[in-house]
């Protein structure tokens, strides 16, 4: 009988060690997942309710078994809310290390330098992981840049932080600004970088572009871009087209060809180069500049110099069929 009784409760160490073991290992065991996937948290959700969706999409076995496993091996912090990564086989620990540590799912969207405000609405409402709608951002109020976002982020706030993120590049660079420097505000900054940025390409050239506007402000000229005889017409998107005669002698706020001194407000989101550019511009004499077939510019002080160079341009658009 004492042979038996010690029978039983080898038995039942026995068990009650597999059951402990089986307890254990669940914690650090591979999950069910075969493959990689996307879970999403709502925002307020307990780590019960969270448990609970991760057992219905076949994340982890068992909402209770995970549950139970978290109050003894889990950390007191809580979870976040958001889009997470969950690795194939991704156990107990690791699921409930990746939803503690709130590194969700980024997405990126990307505003390329000169990109007018049309644009950047445009490509945010289109974007379909995004939520709710936008008015066109304020010309100029955007900074060029990739930025994250969360699934079902609403697009208000990744406005938001475009603008801030223009509002503090402004702060930080408008008191490093130079004697060289015309403009006279951070919104006359932002209203000749956009020229500057839609005028050239090449980084190398725009203190020297800068320069040269600097140059014709200072001299009551007119500034002559050709990108704000545009912008009234297609908000800053591409013409398709060759500009026509009468739309340069248009007069209207933004028109440099029928006016002297800077357009009323940008023509696209400027930058940071560019605005650096027009807070410390090159030092030149040169006044004038025109295209050199090659993807930059040739500048001129004189305007003897520049139709020279325009008529040298005009040969290579002769040749290439474009004229």
């Amino acid at each position: 009988m004492r042979r038996l009784g010690c029978l039983i409760l080898i038995a039942a160490a026995t068990v009650l060690a597999f059951i402990a073991w089986n307890f254990v290992d669940g914690w650090s065991a591979s999950g069910p997942l075969d493959h990689e996937r996307t879970i999403i948290i709502k925002s307020g959700s307990s780590l019960s309710m969270a448990a609970k969706a991760m057992e219905a999409e076949g994340v982890i076995k068992s909402a209770d078994a995970f549950l139970n496993r978290t109050k003894i091996f889990g950390g007191s912090e809580p979870i976040k809310a958001g889009e997470f990564q969950i690795p194939a086989g991704a156990s107990n620990g690791q699921i409930l290390d990746i939803l503690q540590g709130g590194k969700t799912v980024q997405r990126l969207v990307t505003i390329p330098e000169g990109t007018p405000s049309i644009i950047v609405y445009e490509k945010l409402m289109a974007e379909e992981l995004l939520t709710g709608d936008i008015p066109v951002p304020a010309e100029g109020s955007i900074l060029p840049d990739s930025y994250s976002f969360e699934r079902g982020e609403p697009r208000a706030d990744v406005v938001r932080r475009m603008q801030k993120a223009m509002q503090d590049t402004l702060a930080e660079l408008w008191p490093k600004r130079t004697k060289e420097s015309v403009v006279k505000t951070p919104e006359e900054a932002i209203i000749l970088a956009a020229i500057v940025e839609k005028e050239t390409a090449l980084a190398r050239e725009r203190r020297t572009v800068a320069g040269v506007y600097g140059n014709r402000i200072r001299k009551n000229m007119m500034l002559q871009a050709d990108p704000t005889i545009i912008y009234p017409i297609t908000k800053g998107k591409p013409l398709g087209r060759r500009i026509r005669q009468s739309e340069i002698a248009q007069v209207n706020d933004y028109n440099t060809y029928a006016m002297i001194g800077l357009p009323k407000g940008p023509i696209a989101n400027p930058g940071r180069a560019s605005i650096e550019a027009v807070l410390d511009p090159a030092k030149t004499k040169a006044l004038f500049f025109v295209a050199d077939g090659k993807g930059g510019h040739i500048f001129a002080e004189t305007l003897k110099q520049h139709n020279a160079n325009v008529e040298k341009w005009f040969a290579i658009r002769r040749e290439r069929g474009e004229m």
